[in-house]
């Protein structure tokens, strides 16, 4: 009997990423999927934030406004954590990291909104993942010797005896995979929560999913975007040389 309830109700649960448009391309059928849509409705969003940002800051005073102080104090705390953290490569990467930061903050709690987030699916964070990659290794070639490079790759051991080459390749190879799967793990499983909460409960499910939204959308999502942030400055740092 409780499987057979269990079985109506789920009738109504749906977290999967489904086809909206289909495009011919190359003779292949390529669909505009549920996760294009919600990331053009989060760019438009900060797109749109920009704009009315930017027309604030045009008219800016010595006594600011309201919108004055709440751009001022993002722009602040944005860059108080890429110098805390980065040193004296903070300017060189403030503006990524404030774009990475506002993007996976409002895609992670655009679940408020009614949206499923796009940085719950993996083709989302995986492209975060490999821009960071890049940036690391750019910035390892530029900051570093090839000589200093071999030697970082071998360690522990002598830089004659590469042993732990292979390691540390594949640790290297681990940084997209990590970056991303922790993020998209957190996202998802938020909202494979909240959409069985409101598939199996449904009548149930009302008013009081708000308090879960806050923990899974907001404060979650808030965490997983600070910790996404923080370890990218962190390998680029290390990738650049002393940040002190």
């Amino acid at each position: 009997m409780n499987q057979a309830i269990l079985l109506s109700s789920a009738d109504n649960i749906d977290f999967m990423i489904h086809g909206i448009i289909p495009v011919e391309f190359m003779g292949t059928t390529v669909w505009i999927t549920t996760s294009h849509a919600c990331i053009l409705i989060v760019m438009a969003i900060i797109i749109g934030f920009c704009i009315v940002a930017n027309r604030i800051l045009k008219k800016a005073t010595d006594v600011p406004g309201t919108g004055q102080n709440v751009i001022e104090l993002i722009v602040e705390l944005l860059q108080g954590m890429v110098q805390d953290s980065m040193g004296k490569w903070a300017p060189g990467f403030v503006n990524y990291i404030g774009t990475i930061f506002i993007f996976i903050l409002i895609s992670n709690i655009s679940g408020l909104l009614g949206l499923r987030p796009p940085t719950a699916d993996y083709g989302t964070t995986l492209c975060l993942g490999l821009i960071t990659f890049s940036l690391i290794h750019i910035n390892t070639f530029k900051h570093q010797s090839l000589k200093q490079i071999w030697i970082d790759k071998c360690s522990p051991l002598p830089p004659w005896l590469p042993i732990w080459l292979p390691i540390n390749l594949i640790s290297d190879i681990a940084v997209p995979i990590s970056l991303s799967l922790r993020l998209f793990a957190n996202v998802l499983s938020g909202t494979v929560m909240m959409a069985l909460i409101y598939g199996l409960l449904q009548m149930f499910a009302v008013i009081w999913p708000a308090a879960l939204h806050v923990y899974f959308d907001l404060f979650s999502g808030a965490i997983q975007t600070y910790v996404f942030c923080m370890l990218t400055m962190t390998y680029i740092a290390n990738a650049c040389g002393d940040a002190d």
